[in-house]
């Protein structure tokens, strides 16, 4: 029965490698395709269907993308608001979860009720226009990510993940006379490196890959961040994006490699940001599965 277990389990094993392999490759090769068309002749563009490796490497997408300084003051705007958006959203969703986590917080339920109503019902595009407008916020940075500052979801997963950690580790902090904001920093916080990785990546990639925002509040071309300036060289794969003229040295390349290359450098900068995470990351999505 032994022996009849052992090979049962060996066959689960090989298929279930076989099925990921395969389910790897199938999300990898749309990626290495759009990187080989990035750098591939119109010719060859229209002869093939399908490539990862182009017989011949040309350059003229990139360099021309990056022949008006449109593109990187975009892609500096992306980074800006990516970094201070992560930053103040991990803030104000760490700082409010705490203490939504503690069953002895004055009002608590009424809170997490107003918290949870917001996962169903929203303002719309209108009325949070209006808002925007009221503030005084239109053309400005802080339209960016104030919006996104807090996600509903996230600050319901990331209370229940404190609500898990132990409570005899407070309670030893306060024996030993740390406040409660202390407890926080110097307890809570180191313990929860995982869920604010994996958090944190969430926030940064939606801040990054956000185009609604700016299409919404944004009209100075010189403030618009990076997907919005990736969309103007879609739609207008010649000439100028408002002004920013592309230099003339360079021959116009095909439109189909223009697009793939922008595709390629808005996608890499965020894909190098997950090795460093990697290890938190994947701790904080299993803490997650097994604790809810």
């Amino acid at each position: 029965m032994k022996r009849n277990d052992t090979v049962l389990s060996r066959i689960f094993d090989v298929f279930n490698v076989i099925f990921l392999a395969v389910f790897s490759i199938t999300t990898v090769l749309p990626f290495l395709f759009v990187i080989g068309r990035s750098f591939a002749t119109e010719t060859e563009i229209v002869d093939k269907v399908f490539f990862i490796l182009p017989s011949e490497f040309q350059f003229e997408a990139y360099k021309y993308i990056f022949s008006s300084p449109a593109l990187p003051r975009a892609f500096m705007v992306s980074v800006f608001i990516t970094l201070v958006g992560t930053v103040t959203a991990m803030f104000f969703t760490l700082t409010m979860a705490y203490p939504l986590s503690k069953k002895n917080l004055v009002g608590r339920k009424v809170i997490l009720s107003l918290i949870t109503f917001t996962l169903v019902f929203g303002g719309g595009m209108i009325p949070g226009f209006l808002i925007i407008k009221g503030l005084g916020l239109l053309d400005t940075y802080w339209s960016l990510f104030l919006p996104g500052a807090l996600s509903t979801w996230n600050l319901i997963i990331v209370k229940n993940f404190f609500q898990e950690l132990p409570q005899e580790l407070e309670d030893a902090a306060r024996v030993d006379g740390c406040s409660a904001i202390g407890t926080f920093l110097r307890i809570v916080l180191p313990l929860s490196m995982p869920v604010i990785a994996t958090f944190s990546l969430f926030y940064a990639v939606g801040y990054w890959n956000d185009y609604r925002s700016a299409l919404l509040f944004i009209s100075d071309n010189k403030k618009w961040p990076l997907q919005i300036m990736l969309r103007q060289i879609v739609l207008l794969a010649s000439g100028n994006i408002d002004g920013a003229a592309f230099d003339e040295q360079y021959v116009r390349p095909p439109a189909a490699s223009v697009q793939n290359a922008v595709i390629v450098f808005g996608t890499l900068p965020i894909l190098c940001v997950y090795p460093f995470l990697q290890k938190h990351f994947t701790k904080g999505i299993m803490i997650g599965a097994i604790k809810g």
